[in-house]
């Protein structure tokens, strides 16, 4: 049995391999390392930690970064946000003492560059 083609195709995004970088991450990359190069970030690392929330569940956010004042930050960017990521986010920011920053990349008519939320 052929099933009906459609103009009208959704996709889904799938996930990439450990350790590889989406077009969103591979941006926000390379604003940590101008970050880094005038002098305000010390050291980053994607997917640098992965932190246990319960049995069999674990959130790994995408930057860790350390500030030149030697905070630490951790960075999930997003394109668009699922509400399981964002429930993740938010029981990892209950359990672990780093300040969690959601950062989501603004559309050209929204003036480009960054908005950032704390947890």
């Amino acid at each position: 049995m052929a099933f009906p083609r459609s103009n009208n195709r959704s996709f889904a995004l799938g996930r990439l391999k450990t350790g590889e970088m989406n077009r969103t991450e591979e941006a926000y990359r390379q604003q940590l390392n101008m970050e880094k190069i005038a002098g305000r970030v010390l050291w980053y690392r994607f997917e640098g930690m992965k932190l246990r929330l319960a049995d069999n569940t674990f959130y790994t956010p995408d930057f860790a970064v350390m500030f030149s004042d030697g905070s630490m930050e951790l960075h999930e960017v997003k394109g668009h946000w699922q509400d399981d990521a964002r429930v993740k986010i938010k029981v990892a920011a209950e359990m672990y003492p780093f300040r969690f920053v959601a950062v989501k990349v603004l559309s050209k008519k929204d003036g480009g560059g960054w908005s950032y939320e704390e947890f």
